[in-house]
């Protein structure tokens, strides 16, 4: 199915964006012992840094996991249910899960316009960086897995209706 493909084209580049951004989070992390520890001078920035790519990582990451089935689930009642009443029950769950999903990214992009246009500063530290990029990550996450819990739902729907077997 052609929408399907489109999500998790969008999930997967949203998802290798997560992986990348492990690399600042490392470089970020390795300055600040090599600075405090053999320089004996911490650095201002680098906590900031660390929280901040650490929610983009987790935040861009969830619609991926949930895409390749590694969200947390107990398959103990699932493994013994047929293909379509497991594909019922996801349904059901997904169609519970989307309005919430739906909602937060609404309200996760008022977070991150408030931000934006107040100018708004963490406060954290001496180096006290503008947070909207933070918000902005995390609005972008909620979004994608609106769109890969859309899919899944597309997805469980069929395989209830004897269509398509689910993919996880």
């Amino acid at each position: 199915m052609k929408l399907i493909t489109i999500i998790e084209a969008i999930t997967r580049f949203a998802g290798a964006i997560a992986a990348l951004l492990t690399l600042p989070l490392v470089g970020a992390l390795v300055t600040e012992v090599f600075s405090r520890y053999v320089l004996n001078s911490p650095t201002l920035w680098a906590f900031e840094v660390s929280y901040m790519v650490m929610g983009a990582i987790f935040m861009l990451g969830i619609a991926n996991a949930l895409r390749i089935g590694q969200h947390v689930s107990v398959d103990v009642i699932t493994l013994t249910l047929s293909r379509r009443t497991n594909g019922v029950l996801r349904t059901l769950a997904y169609l519970l899960f989307l309005p919430l999903s739906s909602w937060l990214t609404l309200e996760l992009y008022h977070y991150f316009m408030e931000a934006f246009s107040s100018g708004e500063r963490s406060g954290r530290s001496a180096w006290n960086p503008v947070l909207w990029p933070s918000y902005l990550s995390w609005f972008v996450g909620f979004l994608v897995l609106s769109l890969q819990v859309l899919a899944e739902l597309i997805k469980s729907i069929r395989q209830a209706l004897g269509r398509e077997d689910y993919a996880a």
